[in-house]
Parts: structure tokens; C-alpha cells; sequence
């Protein structure tokens, strides 16, 4: 990860790789819950091989809303899982996972810059022959 600033200070940039589809380890699992006290697991994925391999790629997160579930669901099929599953037994598992640059404004008026994951960023490693 690196820490970069312009000239006046105002910019994070936290871009740990470039953009790019990576075959992704889920590294960590950090079960929470959103200001609206939805379940949030916020999921860490980690380059699996390649020339980047063993970086961090980007955080990405699971809310379990009602507009939230549609986008669980996606991932725990490119993950080869049930419906239902416990924050647990995801980590160690991998897919392919396309990750972007992003940036935006902190509540001090930094600029931050890091990697993110879209809302359809997640595919099976299998498919892409990459397991």
C-alpha cells in the first residue's frame, strides 16, 4: 500500500494494484453491521498468482440489505457456495475478481484513491480455467 500526496496535501492514494481482472484469495472476513443495522461482512482479497501475487487488491463488502442480497448472491455463486453461509467458510476461497481505481472525497475534504471492486466484479475462478 502506498501513501501519496499532491503538493497541497490533499490526496490517499491506496491503489495497491492496477486495474485489471485477478484471480483473488479471500483473505479475511470482518463481520459488522451498516448505520442502517444491516449485516456488512467486509471481505479482503488478496492477489492468488500472477506477477502481483500476495498483494492486497482491494476491500470489498457483503451488506445483507434487502437491495444488498441480490449482490451476495452473485458472489456466493462465483464462489461455488449455497445461499447461506457462514463469514468463515469463505475465507480461503478464491475467484476472479476485476478490480478499478477509485476516488473520492473523505468527510476532511481529502482526496483518497483505492482500488474497488464493482458491483459485478466477482466471477468464478473455474470458469476463467484459472482453479
Amino acid at each position: 500500500m502506498t501513501h501519496d500526496s499532491d503538493s497541497s496535501g490533499n490526496v490517499s492514494d491506496f491503489v495497491t494494484v492496477p486495474a485489471g481482472v485477478y484471480l483473488c484469495r479471500i483473505a479475511e472476513v470482518r463481520k459488522g453491521t451498516t448505520r442502517a443495522g444491516d449485516v456488512r461482512w467486509s471481505v479482503r482479497l488478496v492477489v492468488a498468482e500472477g506477477p502481483q501475487i500476495g498483494r492486497q487488491a482491494a476491500w470489498d463488502a457483503l451488506v445483507f440489505s434487502h437491495r444488498g442480497r441480490a449482490r451476495a448472491r452473485l458472489v456466493f455463486r462465483a464462489l461455488g457456495l449455497p445461499v447461506s453461509v457462514m463469514p468463515s467458510s469463505i475465507e480461503g476461497l478464491t475467484a476472479s475478481i476485476e478490480i478499478r481505481p477509485a476516488e473520492y472525497k473523505s468527510a476532511t475534504g481529502c482526496t483518497v484513491r483505492r482500488n474497488e471492486v464493482p458491483y459485478d466484479g466477482w466471477q468464478s475462478a473455474s470458469a476463467e480455467g484459472e482453479r
